[in-house]
């Protein structure tokens, strides 16, 4: 089995910015120490970033003209080139092997919509470097996490959600989330455990 990391949209507005996830800043602390450990698990490690664009509402993804609903619409936030669409420091972006950005534009939750700086896609590369499974980590576990999971189960791979290495908005919605991923197929495992 070939694996690859997958790390989502480990963000300073996800962390301590507009959108902020409790938790967030272990998991990015808790992916750096994976890493440091056993790098070797993974053929490939792959980092996305939300990428809006400055100009415009992004396709209705950020609230322009009323308050966020927070199920459609958004406030401003990981505006490309600024402070909040970093990695957050806690998370050693010299580890990562290919970055990919999504929602240039457009609301994008799916690691799977984000595009490296070639515009190409990241199961493009996933299949290049003949990846069958993949272990999911990031933020948030019942938004872009589990959308990210859910995808790359429909791309027909292997998925374990490291759920030591996640965190989620709310504890409704993340429940909600871990049972649909755990529905779909998805392994729920700690980082502790190899395959």
């Amino acid at each position: 089995m070939t694996t690859a990391l997958l790390i989502v949209d480990v963000q300073n507005d996800f962390v301590t910015g507009t959108l902020p996830v409790p938790g967030g800043a272990e998991v990015a602390a808790g992916i750096t120490e994976l890493l440091a450990a056993h790098a070797d698990r993974y053929a490939l490690v792959a980092a996305s970033q939300d990428w809006h664009d400055p100009a415009g509402d992004n396709g209705g993804h950020f609230a322009a003209t009323s308050a966020p609903d927070y199920v459609l619409t958004w406030p401003r936030h990981c505006v490309a080139g600024e402070v909040g669409s970093a990695y957050h420091p806690a998370l050693d972006a010299s580890l990562v092997d290919l970055h990919v950005r999504k929602g240039q534009g457009s609301a994008a939750y799916s690691m799977f919509e984000a595009v490296d700086a070639s515009g190409a896609p990241l199961g493009q590369a996933l299949a290049a470097a003949g990846v069958d499974a993949v272990d999911v980590t990031g933020l948030a576990t019942d938004y872009c996490v589990r959308a990210t999971a859910l995808d790359a189960r429909a791309a027909g791979l292997t998925v374990r959600l490291l759920t030591d290495l996640v965190a989620g908005v709310a504890a409704d919605s993340t429940s909600a989330a871990l049972a649909e991923m755990s529905g779909a197929g998805v392994e729920l495992a700690s980082s502790k455990e190899p395959r």
